[in-house]
């Protein structure tokens, strides 16, 4: 980024106005949603029309004690889902979780199925850097390197991208922890350079927060903080520091401040050519601006968005798979499949697949 552009945004910042379903055997993960939010009509489960690839789904247990039993239990999914392909990536840790675990607890077992399975890496390494660098305010030149170094590393391990990264990150479910880093942190700076220079995406979870704000009601404090930073400022530095990185904001149509409209993913589509959105529905915590209405047919805005923004979307469930014991209820996919099978063909194509194919380095499947 120009030292010029750096400038701006480093004064722009600084000034911010504060401004149905029956399943086989996964669980979804979310909270129970409002009346006035209900989950589309119940209908049995259907696979997609077109076999698609899933850009981000999870182990669902917090330690990978069994990655052999849990892909086995993936694959056994995909053929029922009617999924290409699935791209793997740790959660996004924090340094306390005594759990936390990165791309290496699982890689040998995904790196059995290269035809059916990848992996992305750092959720567990370069975002527990990114914390603490945050929390100890030092990001000077050792602490670049050793995270350069970590980055690196996981490329070399075969990751097709890095994630799962977290800027903002609410806490919703209980247990669940709360993380912050700006978006434009000297180390997602640095992430994008590594990306771009390795032709990589970067995974980002960040709930938007367009203005300083109390926390909403129905968030809890703590873990949630009593009032929330606005972020959408850095956020639009780090998609402007280097327009060659491939930024990929994670959950499109799974809000839970509200802010993430399809106006502003509109705008900010329009602003940066650099920046991707992968579709997710929890059939538990539909949010404030899911894609579904409650009749299960596309929203207009959104199909509007789609249409116009056909090449920058693609399917990232957040999909949990587990092993060893039988899990049942709402699943994510089957929202995403609802959603996939009512696109035109056209459409169909680029978001279930081809859109996946272009922004990360794998292979076409069969």
């Amino acid at each position: 980024m120009p030292i010029s552009q750096k400038i701006v945004c480093a004064l722009t910042l600084a000034f911010a106005v504060p401004l149905f379903f029956t399943a086989r055997n996964l669980r979804g993960v979310g909270q129970t949603t409002t009346a006035a939010q209900q989950t589309p009509a119940a209908v049995p489960p259907t696979p997609a029309e077109l076999a698609y690839i899933d850009t981000h789904v999870h182990f669902d247990a917090k330690v990978v004690s069994d990655p052999s039993g849990e892909v086995d239990a993936a694959l056994q999914e995909m053929a029922y889902e009617n999924a290409a392909k699935l791209i793997f990536m740790p959660g996004p840790f924090l340094p306390e979780d005594p759990n936390r675990f990165d791309h290496d607890a699982f890689l040998a077992a995904v790196k059995k199925h290269p035809g059916k399975l990848a992996f992305q890496g750092g959720g567990g390494s370069l975002n527990v850097m990114i914390q603490d660098s945050v929390r100890s305010a030092d990001a000077g030149p050792e602490v670049q390197r050793k995270f350069k170094d970590r980055a690196e590393q996981i490329l070399r391990d075969g990751a097709v991208g890095f994630g799962e990264m977290s800027s903002e990150h609410l806490s919703i479910l209980p247990g669940q922890a709360y993380e912050t880093a700006p978006p434009d942190h000297p180390l997602f700076l640095l992430l994008a350079d590594i990306a771009a220079a390795h032709g990589v995406p970067i995974e980002l979870h960040l709930d938007v927060v367009p203005q300083a704000m109390l926390l909403p009601s129905g968030l809890k404090s703590p873990p949630n903080p009593s009032s929330l930073p606005e972020n959408l400022t850095s956020f639009e530095c780090l998609l402007a520091h280097n327009a060659r990185a491939k930024i990929v904001w994670a959950h499109a149509g799974s809000d839970g401040l509200g802010y993430r409209t399809p106006d502003l993913c509109r705008r900010l589509l329009q602003a940066h050519s650099n920046l991707y959105m992968e579709i997710k529905i929890d059939p538990l915590e539909l949010g404030k601006n899911p894609p579904l209405a409650a009749d299960g047919k596309i929203k207009p805005e959104w199909l509007k968005l789609f249409t116009d923004f056909p090449d920058r979307f693609v399917i990232g469930t957040d999909q949990h798979y587990a092993s060893g014991r039988p899990m049942t209820g709402p699943q994510r996919w089957q929202m995403a499949v609802l959603l996939l099978n009512q696109l035109p063909s056209d459409l169909q194509r680029k978001i279930g697949r081809e859109n996946a194919l272009r922004i990360f380095p794998i292979a076409e499947t069969k």
